[in-house]
């Protein structure tokens, strides 16, 4: 039997093997193709979730499913604007119902516990609507047993961690896209990807309590990127994965009873 943690990398009878029985839990990574300033990749939402599912994985004995690598348009206030060339996305609708429907299809597979893994912060009211709407169905299908938990990543970060990390004071997470967190994870994870030499040096953008539509995107940042990620590091970047990691997989022991 293949000791892979990815679903894709598995046959099909090792991994029905794996699930039959409905204890062995499923990741699901929701990442973006979203631009991340003039120095990241865009594919940093879900390059890191993934390495999070793929590390918590070998901590626990659980399964990671294939990434969703689209997801819901861009904001302003927390990704630059659906505006810039190359960030790619779904209307809310079709995230919801792709979600749901890969739910359904490891429900019916026979996975009776999963976690949906977010990494684009727009996606977080889409992928909860999917939660509910494929239990929704699940049940009236005669599936009761499925449990589902829905996290962001980013979210397991101590406060000891953000006073290591941001020793001049945290700006907040939507402010942290291209920031510290995702330049210090991807200089650690995938170094190579990372162009440090342009990372921008303005403040953090300074929006009012309120959104304007359409988009007027002469109020965001030119370079794409909500804060300077000039303080980042490979070893803040391992410092914060490896606490994820952690957290992550002891929630899912306590939840999951693994």
């Amino acid at each position: 039997m293949s000791d892979s943690v990815l679903i894709s990398e598995m046959t099909w009878t090792d991994y029905g093997k794996r699930v039959e029985d409905g204890k062995t839990p499923v990741l699901l990574p929701v990442g973006a193709l979203e631009q991340h300033g003039p120095h990241l990749p865009m594919n940093c939402d879900t390059l890191i979730p993934t390495a999070v599912c793929e590390r918590v994985a070998r901590e626990t004995g659980v399964l990671v499913a294939p990434p969703l690598e689209y997801g819901y348009k861009s904001q302003p206030k927390s990704g630059g604007g659906n505006h810039f060339p190359g960030t790619t996305s779904l209307d809310g609708e079709t995230l919801v119902l792709m979600t749901r429907d890969i739910i359904k299809e490891f429900a019916r597979h026979g996975v009776r516990q999963m976690a949906v893994v977010v990494g684009h912060t727009e996606n977080l009211m889409f992928t909860i609507e999917a939660c509910d709407l494929a239990l929704r169905e699940l049940r009236a299908q005669g599936v009761h047993d499925l449990r589902i938990m829905h996290m962001g990543y980013w979210e397991f970060s101590s406060e000891e961690t953000l006073r290591k990390v941001f020793p001049d004071g945290f700006p907040s997470w939507n402010l942290e896209h291209a920031g510290v967190m995702e330049s210090s994870v991807m200089l650690h994870l995938h170094p190579e990807l990372v162009q440090f030499d342009k990372v921008p040096l303005h403040p953090p953008a300074d929006f009012p309590a309120y959104d304007v539509y359409p988009v007027e995107p002469e109020r965001i940042p030119a370079t794409g990127a909500l804060s300077s990620g000039k303080t980042a590091t490979a070893e803040k970047g391992k410092y914060m994965l490896d606490e994820y990691v952690e957290s992550i997989s002891a929630a899912l022991r306590e939840e999951f009873r693994l």
